[in-house]
């Protein structure tokens, strides 16, 4: 029974929760960004680059099957291997992005723990307690 004690301790610790809450928050954040860049950015760029479907910009490195169909998805079921740089392109965008929010996702948390960290330093004391404490200390001074 120690093991599982260690394990419920280890598992409880905050440490390990926090990493849990941010791989699904991430994980959902990332869906998000897929999303934002897959239907919002890409068909922008494809569309000053002149083709419609950036996703499927690819070139095929081996004969296809005949009757394969001249599609992304297709020739990699078939088995035959393309050099699919608009995927790549495609998720390096998304990188891009995501890396971007979470610098200024930093940024704004670093700002913010600045500005808690910057306690105003504490106000003189009256000028009748520094007389009041003259007063004290001179009267412990004396035999």
């Amino acid at each position: 029974m120690g093991m599982m004690q260690e394990f419920k301790t280890f598992a409880m610790r905050g440490n390990v929760i926090d990493l849990a809450v941010g791989v699904i928050i991430g994980a959902a954040f990332g869906k998000i960004v897929d999303s934002v860049v897959n239907d919002l950015i890409m068909p922008v760029v494809g569309r000053i680059v002149g083709k419609l479907d950036f996703s499927n910009m690819f070139v095929v490195l081996a004969d296809p099957p005949p009757n394969t169909p001249n599609t992304l998805d297709a020739l990699k079921k078939a088995g035959v291997p393309v050099f699919a740089y608009g995927n790549f392109l495609t998720i390096a965008v998304n990188f891009i992005i995501l890396a971007f929010i979470i610098f200024m996702m930093v940024r704004a948390f670093n700002k913010m723990r600045a500005k808690d960290e910057e306690a105003p330093a504490p106000a003189a004391p009256a000028e009748d307690i520094v007389l009041l404490r003259e007063i004290r200390d001179s009267l412990k001074a004396r035999p």
